[in-house]
């Protein structure tokens, strides 16, 4: 199960805060898949790999209530906590620095906390995606503001590099996906 983390709707397309729905929606344009499922107040799609199931699923309830989505998802497709990686943006990193954590706080991210609250626990694996941070601009403005034409581009060629992180993420030990990616 991998879930990129966003707030619905053209308001939010191309924020800061969207950049799971983002990272999604690039792997699924190179994978030549679409957002074509609906279940749970979430837009999926599914596809094979190796013989494994992956289930793509962007939150349509806003960013703060993506708990319950993760959870109904989890449970109806029997999916134990290992099989669950989250998308999101983190405030505290350098724009497209990306980092893979397991078992970690959710550095005040109401998105995360949601999703600890109905998991009830953080024993799940997270892709954190770099958005920095402007202390002139109050926190709510700068995460729902949008990307800039040029820092698209670069998102553009980060997200290229991490096309391969959900096969990845299938193959490969928590400890080897950590290495590999934690170092760019």
């Amino acid at each position: 199960l991998i879930v990129g983390l966003g707030n619905p709707g053209l308001d939010y397309k191309n924020t800061r805060h969207n950049i799971g729905f983002l990272l999604l929606d690039y792997i699924v344009n190179d994978k030549k898949i679409s957002f074509d499922k609906k279940k749970f107040n979430g837009i999926y799609t599914e596809y094979n790999y190796n013989g494994e199931k992956i289930i793509l699923v962007k939150p349509q309830s806003y960013m703060n209530l993506s708990g319950k989505v993760v959870y109904d998802f989890m449970n109806y497709y029997k999916i134990n906590l290992e099989g669950i990686l989250i998308i999101h943006d983190d405030l505290d990193m350098d724009f497209g620095r990306i980092k893979i954590v397991y078992n970690s706080s959710s550095g005040g991210h109401n998105g995360i906390k949601d999703i600890e609250k109905y998991l009830n626990s953080k024993e799940y694996t997270r892709l954190k995606i770099g958005i920095s941070n402007n202390k002139d601009i109050d926190t709510k403005d700068y995460v729902l503001g949008k990307f800039s034409k040029e820092d698209m581009e670069i998102l553009k060629e980060d997200f290229n590099k991490l096309v391969d992180i959900i096969d990845d993420f299938c193959d490969i030990s928590l400890d080897r996906l950590m290495n590999k990616y934690n170092n760019k």
